[in-house]
């Protein structure tokens, strides 16, 4: 089986045109009394939200232009930022990731009034904000920190100032030097997964603009993640073995079979993506050959065709399979019910 790998995060919540336009030719004469555009560039980034920047032919004012128009709608006004400048902003609320098509004009006609002469589209996008998502995913509970407000932001795209502690404190260290606020991490990318996967969402764990609306109402509404926070630890040292905390604490520790020389079990921290309570695996052995085995209990794949799952060995605690977590069935029967979409499982060398 292959993962499909969530893509990377963006880390600046801002307004970004991803759409330039160029210079839109030269001034129109006064007799006509129109005003060209001659430069639309993006503004830099900041936690304001302008869309572009425009720089007219002649002197124009903010006031007496018309008001530009978004796709979804968002409330916007111009800005005067000097003589021949104004700057197009959204005032309303805006969700990260959120993509806008933003109709910017290439000629304004001014007497008593400005009209727009012709109009051109371009695309903006909100960013992500990995701070904001390790806020709403640890006030959710989703996350093995807790966050502490220390003032309110008035703006819900935008971080609040406070402090993250770490509520789960018996986690090993192995998990706890993975996360940092703001950082785009595997920590985050499990517990984002685990949130999508509660909320009925696609589980790619890529904060897009459904995941971003659905984190919103959750937190409006006070909708926790209704399990605790599952982690699994699997150790290759002699006897090989697996811990499966719960909330900081051991829930279950066992003797395991993982990959090997020749196939053998990826280190590192991967989020469980796909599971089945039984299912057929196949593929090609060592010698060349191709097994089929039915009837595989307790399935949790972690990376690629590494998986938790039962298997039926005499002994255990030392390498056996071709790259996955084998446990006898029972041990399997216990653990599984543990590693929903979004566990993370590490595997030490």
């Amino acid at each position: 089986m292959t993962r499909r790998r969530p893509a990377a995060l963006g880390a600046i919540l801002a307004i970004v045109a991803v759409s330039l336009m160029p210079a839109l030719g030269a001034s129109a004469t006064s007799a006509t009394s129109a005003y060209r555009v001659t430069s639309a560039v993006p503004t830099s980034l900041s936690s304001a939200l302008p869309l572009a920047r425009l720089h007219f032919s002649h002197s124009i004012s903010a006031a007496a232009l018309p008001q530009f128009l978004t796709s979804p709608m968002v409330a916007t006004r111009w800005e005067q930022i000097g003589a021949q400048d104004v700057e197009a902003v959204a005032v309303g609320h805006l969700i990260p990731s959120m993509r806008i098509a933003l109709r910017l004009p290439t000629q304004v006609r001014c007497s008593s009034r400005c009209t727009f002469a012709a109009l051109r589209t371009r695309v903006a996008v909100v960013g992500s904000s990995l701070t904001l998502e390790d806020q709403l995913l640890a006030e959710l509970h989703f996350l093995p920190v807790a966050f502490t407000p220390s003032t309110s932001s008035s703006d819900p795209t935008q971080p609040a100032s406070g402090t993250f502690s770490w509520s789960a404190r018996g986690l090993p260290a192995t998990l706890r030097s993975q996360w940092s606020v703001g950082t785009a991490n595997t920590v985050l990318t499990g517990a984002l997964m685990h949130f999508q996967q509660v909320h009925n969402l696609a589980t790619t764990g890529v904060a897009d603009a459904s995941t971003w609306s659905s984190l919103e109402r959750a937190v409006a509404n006070h909708q926790v993640d209704p399990t605790p926070y599952e982690y699994v630890l699997v150790s290759q040292a002699s006897p090989e073995t697996l811990t499966l905390y719960v909330n900081g604490h051991v829930k279950f520790r066992g003797l395991v079979n993982t990959g090997i020389s020749v196939s053998p079990t990826a280190s590192g921290t991967y989020p469980v993506y796909l599971r089945y309570t039984s299912t057929t695996m196949s593929g090609t052995n060592p010698d060349g050959s191709h097994y089929s085995d039915s009837g595989i209990p307790w399935v949790s794949y972690f990376h690629g065709g590494d998986a938790l799952h039962g298997f039926i060995r005499s002994t255990y605690g030392w390498p056996q399979s071709l790259g996955c977590v084998e446990m006898p069935f029972a041990s399997a029967a216990t653990v599984w019910p543990w590693t929903p979409i979004g566990t993370l499982v590490t595997v030490l060398a």
